[in-house]
């Protein structure tokens, strides 16, 4: 983490989805890093995946007392739904209501059904202060670009052509440099998922240059 943290400004905790860590692990991620650094976190897959947003209150205070060690390096929170998933305005609403009354981080969601990109699923987003991230490939048109709540924008670059594997080329990340410095909002996250040949490291360091 302090190698990372020397070269990175922010990190994502992607393991937090697959099992759960102890408050003090997160204490001790947060205090080997610098001052300015700053946590993105994604929910656990108890609550995004096994109860589908809904009846996970419990699931859900386990996960924030855990994320609370990170204190206030923590900055964001992401949701990422599972594909099968679809957008229900109810149960939405209740979940991102119950979820930022209770944390004063940032959260972004990362929908996976198109029933997400409708005019009405992007009004709840955007009411509840829920960014949505955008990804790369996207699973619609829609899925590029950010959603949302304009305060923040999170984009998620998994790979391409090939999901997780694939690297991005120079090319590609010369545009996506001038893509993130056109963007209005403020403050702007871009993660490289793209871990299994380990191209992420190489990517990220070349648009940090670039920025």
């Amino acid at each position: 983490m302090q190698y990372y943290a020397e070269r990175f400004n922010a990190v994502e905790i992607n393991s937090s989805f697959y099992r759960p860590h102890k408050q003090s692990t997160y204490a001790r991620w947060s205090e080997s890093t610098p001052t300015r650094f700053r946590f993105s976190v994604k929910a656990p897959r108890s609550v995004t995946h096994d109860c589908a947003l809904r009846h996970c209150r419990k699931e859900l205070a386990q996960f924030l007392l855990e994320i609370s060690g990170l204190g206030r390096k923590l900055r964001v929170i992401l949701v990422q739904t599972p594909a099968g998933l679809a957008f229900d305005a109810r149960s939405v609403s209740r979940f991102f209501a119950s979820l930022g009354a209770v944390t004063p981080c940032h959260v972004v969601c990362e929908p996976r059904h198109s029933s997400w990109f409708s005019p009405r699923a992007e009004a709840t987003l955007t009411r509840f202060g829920i960014g949505r991230v955008a990804a790369d490939p996207a699973k619609v048109a829609a899925a590029a670009e950010p959603g949302g709540a304009s305060d923040l924008i999170y984009f998620r670059l998994h790979g391409s052509p090939r999901m997780y594997y694939s690297a991005y080329s120079s090319a590609y990340l010369r545009d996506f440099s001038r893509k993130l410095r056109a963007q209005p909002r403020p403050e702007a996250w871009c993660i490289f998922d793209n871990t299994a040949f380990h191209a992420s490291w190489d990517n990220a360091l070349e648009l940090r240059n670039r920025l």
